[in-house]
């Protein structure tokens, strides 16, 4: 289901804010960080969406869409100023996780569900960690299973404009927001261990 496989066909799409970013004198990593900065705006956004006013679930939305773009841009960017480094995929993967961990922080504290935010932060970042943990022992690094980054993105996104409208309980006591909560607990979780069972094959 990962979405992270068409990254080559939007390179096209890519150009004409990678061309903007280098006029301005932009660096890859300054786009790095302004992503971070959509990624901590949208966790406020999507708690003042539960606690304040639903409005602020689209607005969240938004921020988590632009954040997934910038994150496409910084790579191609650097690749366009051929100064693609180490310390810049360092920069940008460490980014990613306080991106994920502040945006689903964000979500738990408008329901004030902070358990079931934890058992969402753990799948996701270990997601993460198998993807790149791979890498470390000598396998290429893994971007499969059931949910990938851009597939999360797309995912939270989607739900945050839908939560705007759809701001009630619609199944049992949890809302839309509540749901999208268990679902990346629980996908989080079986997509790391599709990732630790790939590895261990491969390692075998």
């Amino acid at each position: 289901m990962t979405l992270d496989k068409f990254r080559p066909y939007v390179s096209r799409f890519l150009n004409p804010f990678v061309r903007g970013f280098d006029r301005v004198g932009m660096t890859p990593n300054g786009v790095s960080v302004i992503a971070f900065g959509m990624a901590v705006l949208a966790a406020a956004a999507f708690a003042l969406g539960g606690r304040e006013d639903p409005a602020w679930y689209a607005v969240a939305a938004a921020l988590v869409f632009l954040n997934g773009w910038l994150d496409i841009v910084d790579g191609a960017l650097a690749r366009e100023q051929e100064v693609a480094s180490a310390g810049g995929d360092l920069l940008d993967h460490v980014l990613d996780r306080y991106a994920d961990i502040v945006v689903i922080a964000g979500l738990a504290a408008g329901l004030e569900d902070f358990l079931l935010g934890f058992l969402a932060v753990t799948g996701v970042v270990m997601t993460s960690y198998l993807g790149t943990q791979a890498q470390a022992v000598g396998l290429d690094r893994v971007y499969g299973g059931l949910v990938g980054r851009a597939d999360r993105l797309a995912i939270i996104g989607i739900v945050g404009f839908l939560a705007y409208p759809i701001s009630g309980a619609v199944v049992g006591d949890f809302t839309l927001v509540g749901l999208l909560l268990v679902f990346l607990a629980v996908v989080g979780h079986l997509t790391a261990l599709q990732r630790f069972y790939y590895a261990w094959v491969a390692l075998e």
